[in-house]
């Protein structure tokens, strides 16, 4: 026993030593403080997307302009919430909507609403001025502000309208104004606007013909799909260039396509509105009644009863065992990699047979296993321990989120299901990985044999999104059962509430293989660990675990 503690005590060591096992330690904390406060900051540093519109129709351009209008005092508002949250006493603070949901709110209902009130009215309601006269009232009012808040600041618009080059005429023909600010979009030429020097993003160009190119339902919409398909392979089989019709958005970004999306949407907007009129509907009737809803509640029938209601914080947990079973693969891969690489350096290095002649193979094998596993328990417990503390940091009562998975963590019981099937699941992966390092003598060779285990541990990650959708039906059950995948399965279905039947059964199905696993690995450990030149072959590796 002393033995085996000993080399524990080494392997741990000399991997605790490693660079890799201190930027694995750190990496993890890294990616969940980005992903919950650079994210923000990340999306605050995007640069002001400059466009020009050109609409020779003179149908949709002061509809577009309305929409990027209406977008950024969605922004102003979103930041005036926050700005309000954070430098508000308490009585505020308890008061005012968390900053997220007012957010959704503007975007999706509030701000609409007083849109379609005031209308032209609410760009003087946005301007600097008018926001440092509401702030100052509300500094004096009781319970209002703090008296040494940092001055507001307006947020920069997502998107601004610039003036073609007024060397050009806007009323040249589409195609030869795509060709001329050509330069202009890949960067060769910047444009001018208030006095300053600056890159166009994009450029929404609408013929005069437009309409021509509207998309009908019907049979009409058939015929004219088709006869555009003609005209193409006719234009084609001529060698001449396809000419294209209707609006066009031009962009070198390909990625950000949210500009694209509201112009899209401001035109559908104001073509729907039009074609109400011309049917000779109350366009304003029909936006109302479009607006008018019925709402379901989601009731969850295994709650008590008087508390049926489906909450963030029972999405959440729905979902949270999906987390843990990435959190495990990575945890039991990295671990199992790391004694796999060690394994074979020590062996090829001749190490191990100075090891050998102080302990026996069994001493050897299990001193690795528990060193390593010591290894990955400070790892997941780095991990989770820097999880909850972040989550603390960014809880509070401006951050229903963070509180939600803080609570999800702490009261669901998820945390210990992770530690069993983790340790569980390293010994029997572990196990695999050791088998091979000893058979091996070089990393290129364990990278060959390894290529059947990465396929077999390719399948928790295929179907973790679907088992939750799923938790007790056939897939999810069938895996249960298969105990190379009963870590991440049962994991998975955590949150769901397995039968008990499979909760149990599976656990000491998985305890028994895992230990028989453990019993012929130490049988290929023996046989292998000192055995030199190229990997047996099965039929040998069988007679081994036979003997």
């Amino acid at each position: 026993m002393r033995a085996i503690f000993l080399i524990a005590l080494r392997e741990y060591a000399e991997n605790a030593k490693t660079k890799g096992f201190w930027i694995g330690l750190f990496l993890f904390p890294v990616i969940i403080f980005a992903s919950i406060f650079v994210q923000k900051a990340l999306e605050e540093s995007t640069p002001t997307r400059h466009f020009i519109l050109v609409d020779q129709s003179g149908l949709y351009g002061t509809s577009i302009r309305e929409d990027i209008a209406k977008t950024y005092r969605s922004d102003v508002a979103r930041a005036l919430g926050e700005y309000v949250q954070d430098h508000g006493v308490n009585s505020v603070e308890q008061h005012l909507p968390d900053p997220e949901k007012l957010s959704a709110d503007l975007l999706d209902g509030r701000m609409a609403k007083a849109e379609s009130v005031m209308g032209p009215e609410m760009d003087a309601m946005f301007t600097p001025a008018v926001i440092e006269v509401m702030l100052t009232k509300m500094a004096t009012a009781s319970g209002g502000l703090v008296e040494d808040r940092p001055p507001f600041e307006m947020p920069k618009a997502r998107f601004q309208e610039v003036s073609l080059p007024i060397e050009y005429d806007a009323d040249l023909p589409i195609d030869e104004l795509a060709k001329i600010l050509r330069p202009y979009l890949k960067g060769e030429k910047t444009i001018t606007h208030d006095g300053e020097q600056i890159q166009l993003f994009a450029a929404a160009l609408l013929p005069r013909d437009i309409q021509e190119s509207i998309d009908r339902p019907g049979m009409a919409g058939l015929l004219k799909m088709a006869a555009d398909q003609e005209s193409a392979r006719k234009a084609e089989a001529d060698g001449e260039a396809i000419a294209r019709k209707g609006g066009q958005f031009w962009a070198a970004n390909l990625a950000d396509a949210d500009l694209k999306s509201r112009i899209q949407r401001s035109i559908n907007n104001e073509l729907h509105h039009t074609e109400l009129v011309l049917r000779g509907l109350d366009a304003d009737a029909v936006a109302e009644v479009n607006e008018t809803s019925l709402s379901l509640s989601s009731l969850d029938p295994k709650k008590d009863e008087g508390k049926e209601e489906v909450s963030m914080a029972d999405k959440i947990r729905q979902w949270a065992p999906v987390g843990f079973v990435y959190l495990l693969w990575i945890g039991i891969f990295t671990i199992s990699q790391m004694l796999l690489n060690n394994t074979v350096e020590e062996k090829s290095n001749r190490i191990i047979e100075v090891l050998l002649s102080s302990v026996t193979a069994a001493e050897l094998m299990l001193g690795k296993l528990a060193g390593i596993a010591g290894i990955g328990i400070t790892m997941i417990g780095v991990w989770m321990g820097s999880l909850i503390t972040i989550l603390k940091l960014s809880s509070g009562p401006e951050a229903e989120i963070p509180n939600v998975l803080l609570d999800v963590l702490l009261g669901s019981g998820l945390i210990y299901w992770f530690v069993l099937y983790f340790c569980l699941g390293y010994l029997l992966y572990a196990g695999i990985f050791l088998a091979i390092g000893s058979l091996c003598n070089t990393i290129k060779d364990a990278q060959n044999m390894m290529g059947p285990i990465m396929v077999i541990m390719m399948v928790p990650l295929i179907t973790m999104m679907f088992i939750p959708k799923d938790p007790n039906g056939t897939l999810a059950t069938i895996l249960s059962w298969i105990p190379l995948y009963t870590p991440f399965t049962m994991m998975n279905r955590a949150a769901a509430d397995p039968p008990m039947f499979d909760k149990i059964g599976t656990l000491v199905l998985l305890v028994c293989f895992t230990f028989f696993t453990l019993l012929m690995v130490g049988k290929v450990f023996r046989a292998g660990i000192l055995r030199t030149g190229q990997p047996p072959k099965f039929r040998e590796l069988l007679t081994w675990i036979k003997s």
